[in-house]
């Protein structure tokens, strides 16, 4: 058998020899040349009626000659090429059975439609053919039975290969997975199978949790990135409890980076009243969060009566007292203005009546009473400025304004929150002006105010603020613009810088074609972006 199946696939060649030695023995002239052809060491002219030719000849061995070939070694995809190359329909139509779980495959030779491992291996993705285990996933009234195969899983995650192969597996048909969500669960699955990572802004935390719980590092990091990616104010304090509890540590420093610049919106985010308790301390206990005090005391009562409900109590005064416990005196309420106390948590119920005078004595009296609750102001952050010009100038016809916008365009190598920009002011004495400014990305308004702001006649730049800092992502262009309303002429930058280089962020700034009154990066209006980093 062994010397037909090597005569059929023609990379050898057999050759009958006399006198070699035979069963298993070694050919000393073959093992010295291998590759060398071997002549026939019979006689070239065996006559008729020779003791050769005779019934009783000598065992016959044979040597098995290696054949030399210049030709590169080709992969099997190449030497058995599919007939017809297999169309993206079909390959839909089977990613879209499995993920149906409805994977009977008809075609009986299904392997010859896909030519690498890699499509194989994909196609057995929630596929019951061959498979040896069922997962039955998620909590009870939702669960979802979904079919695997050991040996891919065990060389997927290493804590499938402990359940399966390890010395304390169990030798069972269904394992029950109420603790992850069968989207999730899937998402696992098809990065195991199929190498493709599949996340969605719903699935990605479950999706997290799952890759965690197995141990697929690599798709752990893929979730991270997206929720790094798709971080903002809406969801970031969500993300800080959650990045606490699957300890991810750069996750959790960008949450309180954007939770600490754009204080007021993530803590009035529906995201806020759906962290844990643990979660809202640390918060309400954070010395550089960038808020009034009104408006942390105001989301800390929101978060009380949604833990209301999901302890199902009645959401009174009395009840929203209790579930704040002890936090609601890192509420720092002597800190707040006098109207905002008065108006605002005086009247709220949710302090005593000996807290409440004893606060309005500490506003009032020379001698405050001690409280409970934190006296010292937070610290917030310190806001940065992006100066792009090396001088200013003012003369006799400019800078003029008659509504036409000063725009110019800017990116950043690391995620900054823009909280304003600095304007120049009147250059003929005293003036006021009417500023709206705005932030743009790709056209869409990011971030716009109507202000304004007294110039005193100086050289000197004039803050005007957003009412919530923007988020700027790195290598984008944003587009910062401002249309100025003022009769007096003003001051303009002049020796512009194309680069700037601020602390540890790198400022690029280009012309912008909204720019309609003369603006752009060589002089005009807008000298400084005033930026948390």
């Amino acid at each position: 058998m062994i010397q037909c199946w090597l005569l059929l696939s023609g990379l050898f060649k057999l050759s009958p020899v006399k006198g070699l030695p035979c069963e298993g023995q070694l050919n000393p002239a073959i093992s010295k040349k291998p590759e060398e052809s071997v002549k026939s060491k019979t006689s070239k002219g065996s006559k008729k009626g020779s003791p050769s030719s005779s019934s009783k000849l000598p065992p016959v061995c044979y040597e098995i000659i290696t054949l030399k070939t210049k030709k590169k070694k080709k992969m099997a995809a190449e030497i058995f090429p599919t007939k017809k190359p297999v169309s993206v329909a079909t390959v839909q139509q089977y990613q879209q059975q499995n993920l149906n779980n409805n994977n009977t495959i008809q075609c009986c030779n299904w392997q010859g439609l896909y030519s690498t491992i890699r499509e194989r291996n994909a196609v057995m993705f929630n596929n019951e053919l061959m498979a040896d285990i069922r997962f039955v996933v998620g909590q009870s009234g939702g669960t979802q039975r979904l079919p695997g195969h050991k040996y891919v899983l065990a060389v997927g995650s290493s804590v499938f290969h402990a359940m399966f192969y390890g010395e304390l597996a169990e030798d069972k048909d269904e394992i029950r997975i109420p603790d992850v969500e069968p989207p999730a669960f899937l998402a696992m699955l098809k990065y195991i199978y199929c190498d493709e990572i599949d996340l969605s802004a719903d699935t990605v935390l479950a999706t997290l949790y799952a890759a965690k719980k197995y141990i697929v590092p690599h798709l752990a990091r893929a979730c991270v990135n997206f929720l790094e990616t798709s971080l903002s104010a809406k969801n970031a304090c969500i993300l800080l409890s959650q990045s606490c509890l699957f300890e991810e540590p750069d996750l959790t420093q960008r949450c309180w980076e954007v939770i600490d610049a754009q204080a007021e919106l993530a803590l009035k985010s529906e995201g806020f009243c759906d962290i844990d308790a643990q979660t809202l301390e640390c918060i309400l206990r954070r010395e550089t969060l960038n808020a009034k005090e009104i408006v942390v005391f105001e989301a800390a009562l929101s978060w009380a009566e949604a833990e209301c409900q999901r302890r199902e109590m009645h959401t009174t005064i009395e009840n929203k007292r209790k579930v704040l416990g002890q936090a609601v005196y890192l509420i720092r309420i002597p800190t707040m203005g006098l109207d905002d106390f008065a108006n605002g948590a005086a009247q709220s119920g949710v302090l005593t009546l000996n807290e409440t005078n004893d606060i309005f004595l500490w506003y009032t009296a020379a001698k405050k009473p001690e409280l409970q609750f934190v006296c010292q102001p937070r610290k917030g952050l310190t806001p940065q400025k992006c100066h792009r010009f090396q001088s200013c100038a003012y003369r006799s016809n400019q800078w003029r304004y008659r509504g036409r916008c000063d725009s110019i365009q800017f990116a950043v190598d690391k995620r900054v929150f823009i909280a304003g920009f600095g304007l120049y002011g009147s250059s003929c004495g005293s003036a006021e002006y009417t500023a709206k400014i705005e932030l743009k990305r790709q056209g869409v308004v990011l971030g716009t105010n109507l202000s304004k702001y007294f110039s005193d006649g100086s050289s000197n730049t004039f803050p005007v603020w957003f009412e919530y800092p923007v988020q700027i992502e790195p290598d984008t262009f944003y587009t910062a613009s401002v249309v100025l309303d003022g009769n007096e002429l003003s001051y303009f930058g002049q020796e512009g810088m194309t680069e700037v280089q601020c602390g540890k962020v790198t400022f690029q700034f280009q012309c912008s074609s909204d720019s309609t009154n003369g603006t752009g990066v060589q002089g005009g209006q807008i000298p400084e972006l005033i930026f948390y980093a």
